[in-house]
């Protein structure tokens, strides 16, 4: 994609043009849900997921063939403010693993047959220190949402997940300058933090917000500043998928700072996202009540790498499985309601 004018006006533009929903393939799902052996209503929200599907897929029936899940690797500057117990060479390391098949994201996508690509963000060079300075310039933030939209090829459905030591602090910022409220609300331990480290990171992010407080009118304005390579991914790939009709689990905590950055701009950019489970970490709750989704699961985890979303596609291959592969009343024989 290019950038032309001034670096955000490309993606100023996207969201003028998403698609909207297939009331048409929404139909032609509950046309065939009603006459599947089953009482209306009776396999709950599998039903909703269909539907979702084929309304954003746009076709009947819809596919889950090529489901992927997209990590993006960044380092972030704000880890010299203590923020982490671990430090910043284990976004590369992890990586590695990921390459190896060594974390948990790679057991749940061989589970569930889905693809995973990882990508890193220059992590030879971590974003600036949001304590002192921006992130990232404009032109840097938006070439890094362009790669993310690039990062969708070839899936009918995407997961897209993160690795960064540091980066709950980057989000905690985020949610910090979009919501309000006390920097605690927004901060939690991360990757473990003691008590102190944790105090570190409320006041990380109290300094941050802080210093760029008056530029953060514009969502664009504080994922530049306050976010992560990784976060602008997240959020190029998610406005892609909804241009390009690819349905998208979302994660946790980070990964919903980078959708949130695309709610606060426009109400309806999330309408093609399903929230794949709630995260442990910080305010995740809050964050998916006022985006308006209900996770799919609710296990405790707090990981990243998209393994949340990743344990969410085999439920939304099951719903799927249930509404292509069940017999119909007619065809089974069995008598429907008088």
């Amino acid at each position: 994609m290019s950038i032309s004018g001034k670096p955000f006006d490309d993606f100023r533009n996207l969201l003028d043009v998403m698609p909207e929903a297939s009331e048409q393939a929404v139909a032609a799902v509950r046309s065939r849900d009603a006459q599947l052996t089953k009482p209306p209503g009776s396999l709950g929200r599998l039903e909703e997921i269909v539907e979702w599907l084929a309304a954003w897929q746009a076709k009947t029936p819809p596919t889950v063939e090529r489901p992927t899940v997209v990590v993006f690797a960044g380092n972030h500057g704000v880890v010299a403010q203590g923020v982490s117990p671990y430090p910043r060479e284990v976004t590369k390391q992890m990586v590695a693993n990921f390459g190896a098949g060594g974390a948990a994201v790679n057991q749940i996508c061989g589970t569930f047959g889905a693809g995973l690509k990882v990508f890193e963000m220059a992590l030879e060079i971590p974003t600036k220190d949001i304590t002192q300075d921006a992130a990232m310039s404009e032109a840097e933030c938006a070439a890094t949402m362009a790669f993310g939209m690039e990062a969708i090829a070839g899936a009918d459905l995407i997961a897209p997940g993160e690795m960064g030591i540091g980066n709950t602090t980057p989000a905690a910022a985020v949610y910090y300058a979009l919501y309000g409220g006390k920097a605690s609300d927004w901060v939690g331990r991360g990757t473990g933090v003691d008590d102190a480290g944790l105090a570190r990171k409320i006041d990380a992010v109290e300094r941050a917000v802080a210093l760029h407080r008056d530029h953060l009118a514009d969502p664009f304005e504080i994922l530049r500043r306050l976010g992560g390579r990784e976060l602008a991914a997240i959020a190029g790939a998610i406005l892609a998928a909804r241009i390009e009709r690819v349905p998208v689990v979302l994660d946790g905590y980070v990964v919903g700072a980078a959708a949130a950055v695309l709610h606060a701009l426009d109400r309806s950019a999330l309408d093609h996202c399903i929230a794949g489970h709630l995260s442990a970490e910080g305010a995740h709750a809050d964050v998916l009540r006022r985006l308006g989704k209900k996770p799919l699961l609710d296990l405790g985890m707090r990981l990243g790498e998209g393994s949340g979303a990743a344990l969410s596609i085999g439920i939304i291959q099951a719903a799927l499985a249930c509404w292509k592969g069940m017999a119909t009343f007619d065809s089974a024989g069995v008598s429907d309601r008088g």
